[in-house]
């Protein structure tokens, strides 16, 4: 058996339906303070902040990012 309901809601009615957080507020105050970042450029803390969270596991896992574009580069260090 094959059964199609349609329903014709807006996002917000929606979202309250299912019973989901209403996440505007956080979305809002995350789009400020990227605007805020951009405007005024990256800090080094930030910077330092960013390339923890890109590089898993601290300093091995910088070094082998270096490895890796070394190789892919042709370089030695």
């Amino acid at each position: 058996m094959k059964m199609n309901v349609e329903v014709d809601c807006t996002p917000e009615e929606a979202r309250r339906f299912l019973g989901l957080p209403d996440l505007a507020p956080i979305h809002e105050k995350y789009i400020a303070n990227l605007t805020q970042t951009m405007e005024q450029g990256l800090s080094p803390e930030v910077m330092e902040t960013l390339m923890k969270a890109w590089t898993p596991m601290g300093e091995s896992g910088m070094r082998l990012w270096q490895q890796l574009f070394d190789t892919m580069s042709g370089g030695k260090r």
